[in-house]
């Protein structure tokens, strides 16, 4: 008893003197727990304790932006079933998707705006930012909630998408008679089709060779122009 007491008094400074621990929900958080983080990969926990995610967190876009999808060199094939499109794929450090369910848990817990970032394969780059970003949870479909646009030069693609459920090749939720996800060959949130397939198949620029089906961003560049590089990322509203 009295080595048990001993020890207490010893292991006390130990449990007393720091902050717990939060497991970061997102970049923001990463950020606030350390401001000398750059850019890069980190875990975050969207889910809880057990849903251990790696992401690439943009710290140096005016913000700290947590990165959903992203599309750079075309090494990763983004043409997925329901089931990897619902718990993400790819590598953190290049090509990935974060996964619907990690991005539903996330905007059900905070208040996100959201940021389109893309490129052209002549170096010019524009965007198209949102100030309000959710999605709703898998018994609706994933559907988007997206609105408040301002321009950055690419126009605004995602109005026509706005309220739509999430469509792969093997669960077709979109409003077209056929599947967009197979007639373009991506997913998204597809209407009756697309103004944006950002997870569409990667070419290198113009290229009308099969029709819509490239990284597109109809608005900026036209339905048979794919892009070098798109990101769609989040941040908490300020």
């Amino acid at each position: 008893m009295k080595l048990l007491s001993v020890l207490i008094l010893l292991l006390l400074p130990l449990l007393t003197c720091c902050e717990p621990f939060i497991l970061p929900l997102d970049c923001s958080d990463v950020y606030n727990q350390d401001t000398s983080r750059t850019s890069g990969v980190y875990t975050i926990y969207p889910i809880g304790a057990t849903s251990a995610v790696l992401v690439y967190c943009d710290m140096d876009s005016q913000g700290q932006w947590t990165v959903f999808q992203r599309r750079l060199d075309g090494s990763v094939n983004f043409y997925r079933p329901w089931d990897q499109y619902k718990t993400g794929f790819g590598n953190a450090a290049g090509e990935y998707w974060l996964g619907l369910e990690n991005v539903f848990y996330l905007t059900q817990r905070k208040r996100y705006e959201l940021m389109v970032n893309m490129e052209d394969f002549d170096g010019n780059k524009v965007f198209a930012r949102y100030s309000s970003f959710s999605i709703d949870g898998e018994s609706d479909g994933y559907r988007l909630n997206v609105s408040g646009f301002t321009d950055g030069g690419a126009g605004d693609a995602l109005n026509s998408h706005n309220r739509q459920k999430f469509t792969t090749f093997d669960k077709d939720q979109d409003s077209s008679s056929g599947n967009c996800a197979k007639t373009y060959l991506g997913a998204f949130w597809y209407n009756s089709c697309h103004h944006a397939n950002p997870n569409g198949v990667y070419r290198w620029g113009a290229d009308g060779t099969i029709f819509a089906v490239g990284v597109s961003w109809h608005q900026w560049k036209g339905h048979d122009y794919s892009l070098k590089t798109i990101s769609m990322k989040i941040r908490p509203l300020q």
